[in-house]
């Protein structure tokens, strides 16, 4: 069984299994399928790239390259977003105070509102000029089964029809265009940039706790 975060920037790989009719999947946000990825309740998952220390992980993962628009701090109190581990530590991570906003929600908030928020992974490349990952796919168990099915899914290119986008958009309330835009944003490949940028992120979110 698979844990699906169940956001927009996954659709592609939702995409895909459902083209090999693999249905069998539990659905939440990035911090709860951390959990039931910890407690081996799924075989297998994208989880946080805060926790995918020292676990058996593929060079597959979420990235961001220059910007994300989905994950986002706004000016105001400082507020962590309960669905996210990676995110409430790059803000640490880059030193920002403010309210953090991730996914689709936040994805609608670029969209639609006129707002005083910084895209974090957009800070990042200005920083250090690499990609950031937010989360790797890893493996509780039958890793061979699940690693042929992600050499599979990066190999292809994935096709969404219109009927899939306009359901999307109409959930997170944005156009399929601009939900198109977003996902020529994300790239799941870890190649040597990715996998130096991921173990920069972990280092530097380990001197936080000293």
């Amino acid at each position: 069984m698979i844990g699906h975060i169940d956001y927009i920037n996954l659709l592609p790989f939702y995409m895909f299994m459902k083209r090999y009719h693999y249905y069998t999947t539990k659905k939440s946000y990035p911090a709860k399928i951390n959990k039931m990825f910890e407690k081996k309740i799924v075989d297998c998952a994208f989880i946080s790239s805060i926790k995918s220390s020292k676990k058996n992980c593929l060079d597959a993962g979420i990235v961001a390259n220059k910007k994300v628009l989905s994950v986002l701090v706004c000016e105001g109190e400082n507020k962590e977003d309960f669905e996210s581990n990676t995110s409430n530590i790059l803000a640490k991570v880059l030193n920002l105070s403010g309210e953090i906003i991730i996914g689709d929600k936040a994805l609608s908030k670029y969209y639609n509102e006129s707002n005083n928020c910084q895209d974090l992974a957009k800070l990042w490349y200005e920083k250090y000029k690499l990609p950031f990952v937010f989360a790797r796919f890893c493996i509780n168990k039958n890793y061979n089964t699940y690693s042929n099915l992600i050499d599979l899914f990066l190999k292809q290119k994935i096709y969404i029809p219109q009927y899939i986008l306009k359901k999307y958009a109409k959930r997170a309330n944005v156009s399929p265009k601009e939900i198109k835009e977003y996902l020529d944003l994300i790239s799941y490949e870890l190649k040597w940039k990715e996998k130096k940028s991921l173990k920069k992120f972990l280092k530097l979110s380990k001197k936080l706790k000293t």
